[in-house]
């Protein structure tokens, strides 16, 4: 769905959506949506600016980061976003940024497309590295057992000893 100026110049745009499982391209492989996912929100035209607000939710599925574990987590998100037209952007001169401008996204082509916006904004609330959770003991780094379900045979120097002490020759 393109949420389009010309459309938004006549009237405000409310959008509720229901995108399915592997409905959405993500640009990653590091997690996948596990439930539908729903958009509800609202875009309007202010100035040349679009300005579009809601909520996203669905569920998604990823690895611990530590202990390569399942890991289902919730995404419930709030947005307020604003583009702007990429033909307002200075192309041939420095411009200075202020910090309320770090915000504003831009859109070529007369309007967003909601996939793309709806997929940049679960991207955004994941965090950067998936841990099952705050105990997790990771895997051991010399027979790579996972720590969380059982004790392995290394020696404890082995989980002691330094992951790089094999490069120093220690």
């Amino acid at each position: 769905m393109r949420i389009s100026v010309e459309e938004l110049r006549l009237h405000p745009i409310a959008v509720s959506k229901t995108y399915p499982t592997g409905a959405l391209d993500f640009h990653t492989a590091e997690f996948r949506q596990i439930g539908n996912l729903r958009v509800q929100g609202v875009a309007e035209l202010a100035g040349r600016e679009i300005r579009f607000r809601g909520h996203v939710g669905t569920r998604i599925w990823a690895s611990c980061d530590r202990c390569l574990s399942s890991v289902e987590i919730p995404v419930e998100c709030d947005f307020d976003l604003t583009y702007r037209p990429m033909a307002s952007i200075a192309h041939n001169e420095e411009v200075k940024v202020s910090p309320d401008e770090l915000e504003v996204g831009f859109y070529t082509g007369g309007g967003i497309e909601l996939a793309d916006v709806v997929a940049e904004q679960v991207n955004l609330f994941l965090p950067m590295k998936v841990v099952c959770g705050t105990e997790c003991r990771g895997l051991c780094p010399t027979c790579g057992a996972n720590r969380n379900l059982h004790r392995c045979q290394c020696s404890e120097a082995a989980h002691d000893e330094s992951p790089f002490a094999r490069l120093l020759g220690e």
